[in-house]
């Protein structure tokens, strides 16, 4: 693991949860007035207490355009029938990611899993808006970058490999191009910083931790053969060796930024994510290739409270 990359995220996962730790210490007086409250005249009218969630805008939805950048990391092959059992060492890779006008044209032609986009759909679960349960799908890109040398230990054709390698199209063309999906259940926390509350030019800071699974869709070259999956939308998902996407492990990750109201019901959000992922058994030429990896990933969203 990379050791940098390491105290990156676990110092993003304290800023995290700071949102949080906040909200705790804001409540401890609320609860000592409470207490103080239960000795008011019985019969007090308690009707006009707010409801715990509040019965106006409690959903959003977001839809986002990001770029990510991958750590060097291992790619173990495993493919039996060639004698091939190989890792190759410290990968280089990069997403591959479309200009402002063809996401925007993507999207109108509701061609939605051409651009690297993002998707989140939540609900606030307290009055004040300030703590959400999250479902997101970051529909990320990876590709080992073509030419560059890397150390392949192993065996190759039933012969000891230790050395430097060219990765090329035909012996290592590796990618996980539409995409390398992270789905994930997430905790939301917002924190207002500036500006009237839930109000046109409320600005807030969010942070997110969750965990889920990865759904790759796999094309790759390797050792001269490309793998062979089935039709999009026929063999679509997934566990089978020719679906076009396959659940193949699962990942976890911090998200940090802002969120800025630019309406009653539209926002914008700017956030740096985290991930740590764990691929097993994806899909190559009569084998199968393991890998993990970590994520960095700049999201720029525009979101609607409903």
């Amino acid at each position: 693991m990379n050791t940098k990359l390491a105290r990156h995220f676990i110092f993003i996962a304290i800023l995290s949860l700071a949102p949080f730790s906040l909200a705790l210490a804001e409540t401890a007086p609320v609860a000592q007035a409470t207490n103080l409250d239960s000795t008011a005249p019985q019969g007090t009218n308690t009707t006009d207490q707010p409801p715990i969630i509040s019965n106006g805008k409690n959903w959003y939805f977001s839809w986002g355009y990001s770029r990510q950048y991958y750590a060097p990391s291992d790619i173990h092959v495993t493919q039996p029938s060639l004698g091939n059992n190989f890792t190759v060492h410290n990968v280089k890779a990069t997403d591959f990611h479309t200009n402002i006008p063809e996401t925007i044209d993507s999207t109108l032609n509701f061609n939605f899993f051409a651009p690297q986009e993002n998707i989140r759909i939540g609900r606030f679960m307290d009055a004040e808006k300030t703590f959400a349960i999250e479902f997101s799908l970051d529909h990320t890109k990876y590709n080992t970058n073509i030419g560059q040398t890397a150390l392949v230990t192993g065996t190759i054709h039933n012969q000891p490999v230790n050395g430097n390698m060219v990765l090329d199209k035909q012996f290592f063309d590796y990618k996980l191009h539409n995409g390398l999906n992270h789905i994930m259940l997430n905790a939301v926390w917002l924190n207002h910083l500036y500006g009237p509350k839930q109000k046109p030019g409320d600005l807030e800071s969010i942070s997110r931790i969750g965990a889920g699974i990865l759904m790759p869709h796999a094309d790759n070259t390797i050792d001269g053969h490309a793998n062979q999956l089935g039709p999009k939308w026929v063999n679509s998902c997934c566990f089978a060796s020719n679906d076009w996407w396959q659940i193949r492990g699962w990942t976890v990750g911090v998200e940090v930024g802002l969120r800025y109201r630019m309406t009653e019901s539209l926002y914008l959000e700017l956030t740096g994510k985290e991930a740590y992922g764990v691929l097993r058994k994806v899909a190559v030429f009569e084998g199968t290739a393991d890998q993990e990896l970590w994520l960095t990933e700049v999201v720029m969203s525009l979101g609607y409270l409903f």
